[in-house]
């Protein structure tokens, strides 16, 4: 059996604005915050890092500078999906050029392909480069819920390692894991399900709750990879409460907020994402308390 790209929590790192511009010296900051939390990686230009309105060239630079301050320390993902095959490919070209360990390919969205289509797009990105892909499945985002035979397909592809599955369907984790096999790795897409997941053979989680809680996140992760399900169960109903904060208004609006409550101030997303409606703000401020 291959070892896994990363066990246990990797962080979809939220993209910190300064007057609308990419804020790199408070990226860095982000980062090393996660490595002392001994976080394995982080998804760079993911949904929470707002991909949608961040340029090719806003994400380049990101995949290098963020390469280039975490090293050998931290596995820096690089989130390069598009609904153009063509745009994905060149994109992830020139993320691995820039040193990106692996690659996040979201679901291509409101072209909606059909499942032969979906093997396609993703085996002719995953045939482009070298490095390791990552699947993104997110039906509630894209309108897509990638179908587990196509899994079974794309996971003879080498350099195909697994999926981040976000489609709140626990009984399709199994599917997975009869499917394809062992090799090809589940990361929880949800954090109310990251013991569930992993209880069923998933290896970890690709966070948004690590942004606020990078050590907990990890230690539940850590916790269930170890059967200890005590353990890891305590620390998930624990975060309960944050969790459900956290996802109350389209991610990354909420985490965006809370990071100002543990001294990372990340600015405003960017339209068409705005501000937390005022009962939310109220209710995270309460939180924080």
């Amino acid at each position: 059996m291959q070892q896994p790209l990363f066990t246990g929590a990797c962080t979809a790192l939220v993209t910190p604005f300064l007057n609308n511009a990419v804020n790199y010296p408070l990226l860095e900051r982000l980062i090393q915050r996660q490595i002392d939390a001994g976080i394995p990686a982080v998804v760079l230009s993911g949904t929470t890092g707002e991909s949608p309105v961040l340029s090719d060239m806003e994400k380049l630079e990101l995949f290098r500078r963020g390469k280039e301050y975490a090293g050998d320390r931290c596995l820096v993902i690089a989130g390069t999906g598009s609904n153009c095959t063509e745009h994905a490919i060149a994109l992830s070209k020139a993320a691995e050029a820039t040193g990106a360990d692996a690659l996040l390919i979201v679901a291509p969205y409101y072209n909606k392909g059909t499942p032969e289509s979906l093997y396609m797009h993703f085996a002719s990105i995953a045939n482009s480069v070298k490095i390791p892909v990552i699947i993104y499945n997110v039906p509630s985002r894209t309108g897509v819920d990638i179908p587990v035979s196509v899994y079974q397909k794309l996971s003879r592809i080498p350099n195909i390692v697994g999926v981040k599955e976000a489609c709140s369907d626990i009984t399709k984790i199994a599917r997975i894991r009869c499917a394809c096999g062992e090799d090809f790795s589940i990361w929880s897409g949800n954090d109310d399900q990251i013991v569930p997941v992993i209880a069923m053979g998933g290896k970890g989680v690709i966070s948004v709750l690590s942004n606020i809680c990078p050590a907990q996140t990890q230690a539940m992760a850590c916790a269930a990879l170890s059967e200890d399900m005590a353990a890891a169960s305590k620390i998930q109903c624990n975060m309960t409460e944050l969790i459900e904060l956290l996802f109350a208004e389209v991610n990354p609006i909420p985490v965006k907020y809370a990071m100002k409550h543990i001294g990372f101030d990340c600015g405003e997303c960017r339209l068409p994402l705005s501000t937390p409606s005022s009962n939310l703000r109220q209710r995270i401020d309460k939180y924080f308390q």
